[in-house]
């Protein structure tokens, strides 16, 4: 492989223009993470007066001290709530990511209920079986830290409702694949929320604070008449010492959390696949692999409009060992940049965009992603695409079937994909770059990342030659005026449509990361890959049931 030689003057000024906007998007996105922690830790003096841990204080004495910890859909729900973005607190009610406990990488999601008690918001729901399903792809031990009022009446949607049976059903399915589930029950689990210890493999109670149970007083009067405590009810005693549904009894948040490391200690044979990956880590940060540009060149990499070109090559040699690529037919299909690569001692191939994908690049992407397949190394994507190229000529030479060979290959890689939305995601291109519908393994967002179908001016230009043709049609003479009006409105709407916080709201992706992160990102998923691919389970017909 050779050094890639770039010609990139990341002290120029265009790079220092370039590098301050994104610092600017940065700093928002800061911002609204502190802002659900702020709005959770408001809740602090009822914690304190009932001896317990704030969500965030729960999931730091659960992890490692010190380990690396990637946090998923921090922006879930973002803008979904209310229009104004200045009230909006994005996370969905509920803290996720996959971290490390005693030494084994873990999926670990807890309730924040710090924040309307916990109750599950509708891209909570969402968030949660995202994370599910990470877990069951890389095959990761689930904890939950739950504590939540349930579903919130006030906000009742039936299909939520309905959709939400998939929470449960995919606790059965890890459980059944043979990914361990532990429950530590810091507070309330009512109705539905009851089903989540009742799904769990090992469940760990706090007494005088659990609670679960399908009917709380409230309820059980108004369905029963029945009058009962709610320690009677579904109260940590009751479960671990009269039905069974806890294992084990702690007498505070603090001894829960350690309680559940002590379990994930005992899984002795999930630490064995890290050993290789994790060596592979350790030689990349002592500095053998490092890339020879710095990460934080590409803070002035991408432009805050997708408008201005980009040669994705430098992005690229900013991300993998020693800058080293190993170009893929460079002459043909230019616009179209796929390389072999290291990357944290990991052999991938990476494919990305220096313009629309033509005839030849699409082709050319097809033969690397089946030749990838072939060679069984992962592909990482690095969106910075305006679609596929249009116009007479591309459609005589058979745009529409080299693009939806392309697609195939995407779709039908054998290989695990990830997926780094750097610029502009448009139109089809979205599909053939492997975009949140073609399931990558993971995707994240760079701050400035823009996705649609097509850009908002362009969107606009189409309707205003649309509309003029209509009045045309029906000889009514043109309002200019209402001409700039439409224009303006839609290009709005796909503007703030196309936002990377908007669509990370929308849980279009799995996180919004600094670019300057993006190699430590890509490292730690790679190592998961990895252990994933080594670690053999012991799969059942189901999962373990309660006793």
């Amino acid at each position: 492989m050779n050094v890639f030689a770039s010609q990139w003057n990341a002290a120029g000024e265009l790079a220092q223009q370039r590098s301050a906007a994104t610092l600017q998007r940065i700093a928002a996105l800061r911002e609204l993470e502190q802002r659900a922690a702020q709005a959770s830790q408001r809740s602090k003096p009822q914690f304190e007066k009932r001896g317990q841990l704030l969500p965030r204080e729960r999931v730091a004495l659960l992890l490692d001290p010190g380990a690396s910890w990637l946090p998923l859909c921090s922006l879930a729900g973002y803008l979904q709530d209310r229009a104004d973005p200045e009230k909006s607190v994005p996370g969905g009610g509920m803290l996720a990511g996959i971290g490390f406990v005693s030494g084994v990488r873990c999926m670990v999601v807890a309730s924040d209920s710090g924040i309307e008690a916990g109750a599950i918001q509708e891209k909570g729901l969402d968030k949660m079986l995202r994370v599910q399903e990470i877990a069951l792809q890389n095959k990761l031990p689930f904890i939950h830290l739950v504590e939540s009022a349930g579903a919130n009446l006030m906000r009742y949607r039936v299909e939520g409702f309905v959709q939400g049976g998939a929470l449960f059903r995919n606790l059965a399915r890890l459980s059944a694949a043979g990914i361990p589930v532990i429950t530590v029950q810091h507070g309330s689990g009512t109705a539905g929320g009851a089903y989540m210890p009742g799904l769990s493999d090992v469940v760990i109670m706090v007494r005088g604070r659990s609670r679960a149970f399908l009917a709380g007083p409230p309820l059980l009067k108004a369905a029963t008449g029945e009058i009962a405590t709610e320690e009677e009810l579904g109260g940590a005693e009751m479960h671990t010492g009269v039905s069974g549904l806890g294992e084990y009894l702690a007498e505070d948040d603090r001894q829960a959390l350690g309680m559940a490391r002590e379990m994930v200690a005992q899984l002795s044979q999930w630490k064995q696949p890290q050993t290789q990956p994790s060596q592979a880590l350790a030689a990349m940060k002592s500095g053998v692999f490092e890339p020879r540009f710095s990460a934080a060149e590409l803070l002035g990499l991408m432009p805050p409009h997708h408008r201005e070109p980009v040669d994705m090559r430098e992005v690229m040699a900013r991300l993998v060992d020693g800058s080293e690529l190993l170009l893929f037919k460079p002459g043909y299909g230019a616009a179209t940049v796929c390389a072999q690569a290291h990357l944290g001692g990991h052999a991938v191939g990476l494919i990305s965009n220096n313009g629309p994908i033509d005839v030849a690049g699409a082709n050319k992407a097809t033969h690397f992603i089946q030749w990838m397949c072939q060679l069984g190394h992962p592909i990482i994507y690095l969106q910075n695409t305006t679609g596929y190229m249009v116009g007479k000529d591309s459609e005589q030479a058979g745009m529409i079937k080299h693009g939806s060979k392309m697609i195939q290959a995407v779709t039908n890689a054998t290989v695990p994909q990830i997926t780094i939305q750097c610029g502009a995601s448009f139109g089809a291109g979205n599909y053939g770059m492997c975009g949140r519908g073609y399931a990558p393994r993971f995707l994240f967002s760079w701050p400035g990342a823009k996705t649609a179908v097509m850009g908002g001016e362009q969107a606009a230009r189409t309707m205003q030659q649309v509309t003029e043709a209509a009045m045309a049609r029906k000889g009514l003479p043109v309002d200019a005026e209402q001409l700039q009006r439409q224009y303006e409105q839609i290009t709005s709407m796909f503007e703030a449509q196309a936002d990377a916080f908007y669509t990370s709201g929308l849980l279009l992706d799995d996180a919004v990361i600094d670019p300057r992160d993006t190699r430590e990102v890509l490292s730690f998923c790679l190592d998961m890959l990895a252990e994933a691919e080594a670690r053999k389970l012991r799969p059942m017909q189901f999962g373990v049931a309660r006793m």
